[in-house]
């Protein structure tokens, strides 16, 4: 019986012997109390050198590995290892936990470093990416995360003298990280030639951007911002393992023992050598040291912690030791003193004070030691060793008495017989040897009979028998000394035993888990005295049972500590205290015994002392005398809320299901219904399962729930409101104190929490993500800032929120028992009370985690016979409620109960809305206000206590039990219901809204019905028996019971009634006669049970539906069964129709008609509209009749799961609903078509997507379509093949001259012209211009700045400020990948702030993923980095009216919509947005929380509440023949209205979410863009349009769409089309699809071109005039394009029509060749740009077009493997004189030589040939190649070029090179989008150079300019050409 408490005594954890210093560093500083906090196993130690006295923080669950320190020094932050590590931040004086950081990490936390301020703090997993991140600590939250590394990261720290830096360093890397917004960006150490590349253990940040850092070898590295300026070799001879900042300078040590002092420019100061210290010894190794002051604390691998003074450091102190590493198993305890021996496999054994808590000896031994044991004398101390041997030791003076080897495997156990003559030793190799002690250790008995290893022994008292453990769990026992077998119970029977440490026999039965046969207790140890037992598992637990325990599974108490195995644990020899040991964590933590009689003492224990017996969950002690749980608890912990299907499944399981759909919507689908419904009341109130979920509203209104509405009651003039947020059962409401919010909660797999304002019901705010399967108990606290709340998860989850902000502020496991209530304690906000089935908790919030104490149960009072549900507290007492029906008023200290009152029917006043079903109905809700007391029963009735005692009764609602059965009177407004609650109810549906009649039967029912002339009501009930009761008076009039199972409908014939048909679901129905009351025919052939039977209008006819989805026809009366064809049936006249089968009700059946069922169906009695009910709780209206499959319909949520049964009234003015479950009656008025009073709960239209296409355009599919790459990927835009010039084999050349020659110097190997005499080298390149503008994907981008003098836009990954008078740009160069979208804040407070989007690839945070900049565009700071899950790229951003939140839109597949608070990094809300593309996200310009989308068939209508979105679909249903179209962009005007753009033209005006009219034909194509303008709420239109008289492509509109102004813009091109619009004062700014930038002028409409680009790409062609900054390009548009560098603008530009690929200048100047894709060249004359001569010999593409230096010769280069040269001197005829054979690939470029006679081609192939000119004949000579110099040299292939080659050209190669004119430079453009600068030649392979980004994948060509002045770089994919100028050295 014992054993089924626990004991009630308990230990304190008094001391820990140890300091971890193996595999940790940076683990030991001072607080700021002048205590010592470091970490030994999983617990972190506070100790005081000033008392001697430790305190413990115990919140890890498994090893610490990490620590770091606040900078006020004494918050402490702690890392442990484990598969869901966590970081817990402490207070090192009260060693309680402030915050808990979690969910992040996993393996374990390597590193950690709080921030200068203390409010940040960095983090380093152990995960394979050692991921870092960043966390604002004090609210739990992740601010910012990024992979660290590939390898190992020792530190990490936050550079202290510059804000959002840090530093980490690691496994041959050092890496300096920026954090801005949300992203961490890490940039390389560059070693370069100062060091060499090592790895790097420690580091310290200082002054002036340096940063000095410890290295394996134990050098010290010093780093200025990123790059390595010195080193300071030789600091100690071996790695440095620590490095501390003071005030005074650095300390660092090292693996050499040493510890260094340096000041704070790192001169040394002074050297302490431990190893020559007294207490030093060979190898000790430094892991840790922190220097403050004029003391040194110094932590090592062999866990000793020494304490320096600095003035004497030869003299260091040591305060503390542990055991170094390697397993620790032994443990002895000495027999008459207060003394502990410990030996461990670092082959040392030490022997413990207790009492001083510090090691007094030690000796070293040759063997690892594995067990221990002192003689009962206590002067022999005897060692079991791992190799077989034992040496028995003088425990005065550690010498050695004997050693003996008797075996080879280890000894595990040896114990001294209690007479101390003998010693048992216990090896793994199965024996146990007895050795006599007197006989100087002689082997006297050897026990063999285990088949194991031998795991501990006990001696009986008389020394004459002992037991054994082995391996295999067996017990045994052996006679002493001769070691024979004992097999008799009965001799053991008596035994007394000394000590009892063994794990298996019947007195420790209970230390293993009932089920359990696992091996997992190491050790125990019996205290006889005090009756209890200690044990030791491999789980790091330390438990005390009560002994004996005879039973398994017995209570106990449990402490945590130690990490994983507790190896070992004995009691001292006093009892006084328990030791324990570890053995991976190689610590001894010693427990002090409090005995029951001292806990009475111990309550006024500190408080971290309670803390420690947090009593184990298995362990509350149920004590077998609770009462029984009251039945109706009972019933209550029993319900489950799980469902098998959740609505927010419903779009996953539509696209399962879309194959389905897919072929089923060919055929045009039923418009859905005009008419609309709306909730008008609902009867019923959610009492059953619920408590204290009933409350008045500041105005008195009340408010309650019921099934998934939200109710607002008004009893003055009895009418309701409903909030109808909730899409499921809500199981939980609470009201602000303020009495004007309501929180309620709801079932769900991701349940939600609405905050909802009682006045307007609009939600405030929307909590999810922390709770599953539903949220049973909401509070709020005492000032309302804070909710707290419960789930029904199996650990019944508390979370506590910041609700306004939608924050979770920390969360925590409630209990295993269900939770009934919260609540927040109103006198201290932090603490909330949980209370549930046997458990009351009482919770503190510490940042993450709840921390609970035991709270003494002061006094109990009965108040009530049964339990209490309800409590309500006032200013000066309380009332409750109960079982019992009494509501009883109580003084405020429950002294005195002032007042009962009893519901009772009698009390009833007359202005009761219903009747009560029976006295004293169980209490659930009680609640005060207004003078009187609100109270919910558990029959679902709200009723009003006055004070004076009258009671009236508000509404009510079926009891518990499903409601299936639902008739409507035939003329009167009057319904019946009849439910399984075993009650039969009449209700007024006018507006009285009351109950008229109830009447109880014997069983429930579940159908019923009114006959003809509405006189007789006929009831079916569950046994299988109706009857008929007059519907006046619910009196009987007649019954049956024919049938066994439950009668499923029930109907009379039509006209004069006479018939009744009764089906069941036995599969029959029974027809009887009403007036003979006789049964006159049964309809056979049913094979399942009947569902809906319906009669034809004759009577004559009876329509069936079965549960096997049958539909079957019988004739009445008899019941013959008839064939009916499909055609007929719509036919027949029918006089009501409920059946859910049949042709003209195929379409209510739901694309996943699978998984739910629709359960009834009503036709309204007009036979236009079919109204259904389905198991999702959905009531839908169709039109009738619903041909095809998934017809459209209109729907409404407020029932919770099924909808068992739907009926019209007699007028059709109402619809009445009943819910299954959720036992509610909900009546719904209809709204003819006309009727439009527009109101959001109107529904969604369908469950597909409109099946008529979007419309159609072809910039709109591009734009839809594109995949964007991302750089990193991106492979070669030319076919190449063959292998790469950096993997081929080079061959000698020939003529491999002697290194001293007579033979004339090498030529120069390019011909070096119009430079200065002096070579200046080119060091860098800056980007001064770029022509060229995204417009053809992307919108909205082009705005103004400054008033309309700057406008700024983007190309490429660059950001452009363009300077609308002067032409100059400046540049915003961070993003690394093309930049998608761009928007800018007009908040007056951020002013010029601008946002831009990028491509990315997949969302993990890392340097590729997609993200966000928000960059000043003045001085181009970025202010903030924000990294996104939008996996491949950003395509929409927009600011908030405050400009304080960005939303963004994302090219995911789900098009997830994101909001952040753009200056914290911080993501508010994100939300899938649609399974289409979203084109643009705009917010409305007044709001933070509206915002509009739109995009392929969809516009959305959202709301930001909390953290969560809300959306709404765009409703079309309201206007004629509006279809969904594919929408493009979007504008806002005052009132709510939204303008739409879309793919038609026409523009769409929307009021809220309902479309109100359309702009019809407002442009011709497209409507691509719509700007709103803030100050006058003009609206201006962009699209795509031929330019006509009327017409223009831009538009500029009044406020509200109704005229408008047109705009033509002069481009002569023949369509305009439009993709941004911008207006300023007076000027409208407009972006093109065609690369222009055109400003309007509002009055004179003139146009203005400020910006031009090419309009399609790739721009292959490129060439530089030879003596002027001119150059030319040509480009896959058709166009050739002159360009001015020094007036920035495009001077000119020729149409070809058709592509060109190539183009040159003359040597001259005065003529231009251009090659194009078709094989055709042409020559025009520069003065006159007329065409000189043209030709076409090939028919593929011309690649590459050269004039030879002498003007004399043209050579045209192509794909199809040749070179033609042309003669110029013959004139314009241009007739071939030769062509190059044998070229093994297409051309890529050529050069010729300065002479002419040479041309140079490189091929597709990888390979560089030579060859004469004219004759096309093919060199082979390599030293006559090597001697020729070029005029020009653009090849890319060459061994002069081997080195422009990189590492990274798998997939990607070099595309364009060209050398400078002075020869001494070189620049490449790749398939990475990168310009490279280099020297030339560079044979060397990867050669240095520096990189310039800014281009989209592919630059295709590059050129310098005349005088090197400039570089020009040509774009692939970006259209765009940019121009770098050339910075040069200076001389």
């Amino acid at each position: 019986m014992a054993a089924r408490s626990a004991p009630s005594c308990h230990l304190r954890l008094e001391w820990v012997y140890g300091y971890r210093g193996h595999q940790c560093r940076n683990n030991l500083y001072y607080t700021a109390a002048k205590e010592i906090v470091y970490f030994v196993a999983g617990v972190g130690v506070v100790y005081s050198p000033r008392e001697h006295r430790q305190k413990f923080y115990r919140g890890h669950s498994d090893d610490i590995i990490s620590l770091a320190l606040h900078p006020e020094r004494v918050l402490v932050a702690t890392g442990q290892v484990g598969k869901e590590p966590y970081i817990c931040v402490w207070d090192s004086y009260t060693v309680q936990t402030v915050s808990v950081l979690k969910d992040f990490h996993t393996h374990g936390i390597a590193c950690l470093a709080f921030d200068l301020d203390g409010q940040r703090l960095v983090s380093v997993g152990l995960d394979s990416k050692n991921a870092v991140c960043v966390w604002d600590w004090k609210r739990g939250k992740m601010l910012s995360m990024a992979p660290g590394h590939t390898d190992r990261i020792f530190d990490i720290s936050w550079d202290l003298y510059q804000p959002n830096k840090l530093v980490s360093c690691g496994v041959k890397h050092i890496k300096f990280w920026s954090l801005c917004g949300n992203a961490l960006t890490p940039k390389r150490g560059v070693f370069g030639k100062t060091g060499d590349l090592q790895t790097i253990l420690c580091l310290a940040c200082a002054r002036d951007e340096l940063t000095y850092s410890g290295a394996l070898n134990g050098d010290i590295y010093v780093w200025k911002g990123i790059n390595l300026i010195r080193t300071i070799q030789g600091a100690h001879t071996a790695g440095i393992f620590s490095m501390n900042a003071c005030e005074e300078g650095f300390a660092t040590g090292g693996r050499d023992g040493c510890i260094r002092l340096w000041d704070l420019t790192f001169k040394p100061i002074t050297v302490i050598d431990l190893r020559e210290t007294d207490q030093g010894y060979k190898g000790l190794s430094v892991r840790s040291v922190c220097w403050r002051g004029d003391h040194i604390l110094v932590g090592t691998q062999d866990s000793e912690i020494f304490e320096i003074v600095v003035h004497e450091r030869n003299k260091p102190f040591l305060i503390m030791q542990g055991h170094c590493e390697g397993e620790l198993w032994a443990l002895a305890v000495h027999p008459t003193k207060p003394l502990a021996v410990t030996g461990s496999d670092d082959r040392s054994v030490r022997i413990w004070s207790l009492v001083d808590h510090a090691l007094i000896a030690r000796c070293n031994m040759e063997e690892p030691i594995r067990c221990a044991a002192v003689n009962v004398d206590g002067i022999h101390l005897a060692l079991g060793m791992k190799d077989g041997s034992f040496t028995v030791l003088r425990v005065r003076d550690m010498t050695e008495v004997v050693h003996i080897k008797d075996r080879k495997e280890a000894i595990h156990e040896l114990k001294y017989s209690p007479d101390g003559t003998y010693l048992a030793v216990g090896c793994n190799d199965s024996s146990v040897d007895i050795y006599g002690v007197a006989q100087r250790y002689k082997k006297v008995g050897e026990c063999i009979g285990s088949l194991s290893f031998i795991t501990h022994l006990d001696w009986s008292s008389d020394s004459r028998y002992i037991q054994t453990n082995d391996g295999n769990g067996t017990r045994l026992f052996y006679r002493m000394p001769g070691g024979k077998e004992v097999t008799s119970k009965e001799e053991i029977k008596g035994v007394h035993w000394a000590s009892w440490t063994c794990v298996s026999g019947l007195e420790v039965n209970g230390i293993w888990p009932k089920y359990s046969d696992i091996n997992d207790i190491n050790s125990v140890d019996g205290n006889y005295v005090g009756q209890v037992l200690v044990t030791a598992d491999d789980y790091g637990i330390v438990k005390l049972f009560r002994y004996p325990c005879l039973r398994k599974g017995a209570k106990f108490r449990k402490y945590i500590g130690h990490s994983a195995h507790v190896t070992n644990v004995r009691w001292s020899h006093d009892y006084q205290w328990v030791i324990s040991i570890g053995g991976a964590d190689h610590s001894v933590f010693q427990w002090k015994f409090i005995p029951e009689r001292k806990l009475k003492d111990a309550l006024h224990i500190a408080p971290q002392e309670s803390l420690a017996d947090s009593n184990s969950d298995e362990s509350d002690s149920d004590l077998s005398d609770v009462p029984e749980l009251d039945s109706e608890i009972e019933q209550e912990t029993q319900l489950t809320y799980r469902r098998q299907v959740y609505k927010e499944d419903l779009p996953q399981l539509k696209e399962q299901c879309k194959e389905k759909q897919k072929s089923a919507t060919s055929k045009r689908r039923e418009r859905a219904p005009g008419n609309s419904i709306r909730l008008h009341f609902v009867h019923g109130y959610r009492g059953y399962d619920c408590r204290s979920n009933l409350f008045y509203t500041q105005i008195g209104e009340i408010v309650y729930h019921v099934a998934a509405v939200g109710v607002i009651y008004n009893r003055q003039q009895n009418t309701q409101r409903f909030y109808l947020g909730h899409d499921d059962d809500i199981l939980c409401l609470a009201i602000h104190p303020l009495k004007d919010y309501v929180a309620t909660g709801q079932v769900g797999r991701d349940p939600s929490i609405h905050i909802w304002d009682t006045e307007t019901i609009k939600p405030l705010s929307i909590l999810k993500g922390y709770h599953q399967y539903g949220v049973c108990a909401v509070d709020f606290s005492a000032d309302g800032k804070r909710l707290a709340s419960v789930g029904i998860d199996d650990s019944h989850t508390v979370v506590l929120w910041d609700w306004k902000k939608g924050e979770k502020l920390s969360v925590a496991r409630g209990s295993k028992d269900k939770i009934f209530v919260v609540k927040m304690n109103p006198y201290v906000p932090d603490k909330l009370i949980t209370a549930g089935i046997k458990h009351m908790k009482f919770w503190r919030r510490a940042g993450d985690v709840c921390i609970w104490r035991d709270v003494f149960l002061v006094k109990t009072v009965k108040a009530h016979d049964g339990p209490v549900f309800s409590m309500h507290a006032l200013e000066k007492g309380f009332v409750t409620g109960g079982k019992d029906g009494m509501v009883a008023l109580w003084d405020d200290s429950f002294e005195r109960c002032l007042k009962t009152y009893a519901i009772k029917r009698t009390a009833l006043a007359p202005g009761s809305k219903g009747l009560l079903l029976e006295d004293n109905p169980s209490i659930r809700a009680i609640s005060l206000g207004h003078g009187h007391i609100l109270v919910g029963t558990k029959n679902g009735e709200i009723l009003e206590v006055d004070k004076s005692g009258p009671i009236t009764l508000l509404v009510q609602g079926h009891m518990e039990g499903e409601v299936w059965g639902l008739a409507t009177h035939p003329y009167l407004p009057i319904c019946a219901t009849v439910s399984d609650d075993k009650t039969l109810r009449i209700w007024d549906l006018s507006p009285s809204h009351c109950m008229l009649a109830v009447r109880k039967l014997k069983k429930g029912g579940r159908c019923c019905c009114f006959s003809p002339d509405g006189k007789a009501l006929a009831v079916g009930l569950n046994d299988g028996s109706f009857l008929m009761a007059n519907a006046d008076t619910l009196e009987d009039l007649v019954s049956f019971h024919h049938r066994k199972d439950i009668i499923s409908d029930i109907r009379f014939s039509p006209g004069s009634g006479k018939y009744l048909a009764v089906a069941s679901h036995d599969s029959f129905i029974d027809i009887y006669n009403v007036m003979s009351s006789k049964r006159v025919g049964i309809c056979k052939g049913a094979t399942s049970y009947i569902t809906h039977i319906d009669w034809d209008i004759r009577g004559k006819l009876l329509q069936v539906n079965t549960g096997a989805k049958e539909q079957l026809f019988f004739e009445a009366p008899r019941g013959k069964k008839q064939t009916i064809p499909s055609m007929e049936v719509e036919k027949i006249g029918w006089a009501s129709w409920t059946s859910v089968l049949g042709l003209c009700c195929e379409g209510i059946w739901p694309v996943i008609g699978e998984v739910t069922d629709v359960t009834s169906a009503c036709l309204s009695n007009d036979k236009m509209i079919l109204a259904t009910g389905d198991d999702l709780g959905f009531v839908k209206l169709f039109r009738y009749p619903t041909k095809g499959k998934f017809g459209k319909f209109k729907r409404y949520v407020a029932h919770s799961t099924h909808v068992t049964n739907v009926r019209w009234t007699y007028d059709d003015s109402m619809l009445v609903t009943v819910g299954g479950t959720d036992m509610s009656l909900m009546v719904w008025t209809n709204e003819m078509e006309g009727y439009r009073e527009k109101r959001p709960c109107d529904s969604e239209e369908s469950d597909i997507d409109s099946e008529e296409d979007g419309g159609y355009d072809s910039d709109v599919t591009r734009e839809n379509e594109i995949s964007y790459t991302i750089r990193a990927l991106s492979t070669n835009i030319r076919p190449m093949f063959g292998i790469k010039p950096h993997l081929q084999q080079k061959e000698p050349s020939i003529d491999e001259r002697p290194p001293v020659s007579r033979a004339p110097p090498q030529p120069e190997k390019l011909q070096t012209n119009n430079v200065g005499k002096k070579k200046r080298p080119i060091e860098d390149l800056v980007l001064e211009l770029v022509f060229g503008y995204r417009g053809r994907d992307c919108r909205n981008n082009v705005h103004y700045l400054n008033d309309g003098d700057d406008i700024i836009y983007h190309t490429a990954s660059i950001g452009i400020l363009h300077n609308v008078a002067t032409g100059t740009q400046s540049f915003y160069q961070e993003h690394n990948d093309d930049i998608l979208c761009l928007t800018i804040n007009q908040h007056p407070k951020f002013i010029n702030i601008v946002a831009t989007g990028q491509v990315g690839d997949s969302a993990d945070m890392s340097a590729t993923a997609p993200s966000i900049h928000i960059w000043d565009a003045m001085n181009k700071q970025t202010l903030s980095v924000l990294r996104c899950y939008h996996s491949k790229g950003v395509c929409s951003v927009s600011f908030s009216a405050t400009g304080k939140l960005l939303l963004s839109v994302g090219l995911d597949p789900e098009h997830t919509v994101t909001i952040w608070r753009w200056q914290e990094g911080a993501k508010i809300a994100s939300r899938a947005g649609h399974n289409q593309r979203i084109f643009v996200a705009e917010f409305r310009p007044d709001s933070d929380t509206q915002f509009v989308s739109v995009g392929v068939k969809h516009v959305k209508f959202w709301t930001l509440a909390g953290r969560a979105l809300l959306s709404k679909k765009g409703l079309l249903s309201t206007l004629e023949d509006a279809r969904m179209q594919t929408m493009l962009a979007v504008a806002f005007g005052a009132n709510n209205l939204t303008f739409t753009g879309t793919i038609s033209g026409d523009v769409c005006v929307w009021k809220d979410h309902i479309l109100c009219r359309i702009v019809a034909r407002a442009h011709n194509g497209p409507v691509f863009a719509m700007y709103t303008t803030l100050r006058d709420g003009l609206i201006v239109t962009g699209g795509k349009e031929r330019p006509s008289k009327e017409g223009g492509a831009v538009k500029l509109w009044d406020q509200e769409l109704r005229r408008c102004r047109a705009f033509r813009l002069e481009t002569g091109q023949a369509t305009d089309c439009v993709r941004s619009v911008c207006r300023g004062q007076g000027k409208i700014l407009v972006g093109t699809r065609n690369a222009e930038i055109i400003e309007v002028g509002e009055k004179n409409a003139a146009c203005n071109i400020l910006v031009n680009g090419h309009v399609d790409g790739p721009i292959w062609g490129l060439a530089t005039h030879p003596s002027r900054d001119f150059f030319l390009s040509a480009a896959e548009d058709g166009t050739v394009r002159l360009w001015d560098i020094a007036d920035k603008k495009m001077l000119n530009k020729v149409n070809l029509g058709h592509a060109a690929r190539t183009v040159c200048y003359s040597p001259e100047g005065d003529m231009v060749a251009i090659g194009m894709k078709n094989g055709e060249f042409i020559i025009l004359l520069v003065s006159s740009l007329k065409i000189w001569g043209k030709k076409r010999d090939r028919r593929c593409a011309i690649h590459d077009i050269r004039f030879s230096p002498d003007s004399r010769y043209l050579a045209v280069g192509s794909s199809e493997n040749s070179v033609d040269f042309y003669d110029l001197t013959l004139g314009p005829t241009l007739n071939r004189i030769s062509y190059c054979k044998d070229i093994p690939s297409f051309v890529i470029q050529m050069d010729f030589s300065a002479d002419s006679q040479y041309l140079q081609v490189s091929s597709g192939c990888y390979k560089r040939q030579v060859y004469e000119v004219p004759s096309g004949k093919h060199l082979m000579d390599h030293a006559a190649i090597d001697r020729i110099t070029w005029a020009t040299w653009t090849s890319i292939l060459g061994d002069e070029v081997t080195g422009i080659w990189s590492r990274h050209a798998e997939k990607a190669d070099v595309n364009c090179a060209c050398v400078s004119h002075s020869g001494i430079n070189l620049v490449t453009g790749d398939d990475f989008g990168m310009v490279k600068l280099f020297d030339f030649p560079c044979p060397e392979k990867f050669a240095k150079h520096k990189r310039f980004l800014g281009h989209s994948p592919h630059v295709t060509n590059i050129r310098f300019t005349s005088g090197d002045r400039h570089v020009i770089s040509a774009g692939g994919d970006d259209c765009s050409l940019f121009v770098w100028k050339c910075v040069h050295m200076p001389h």
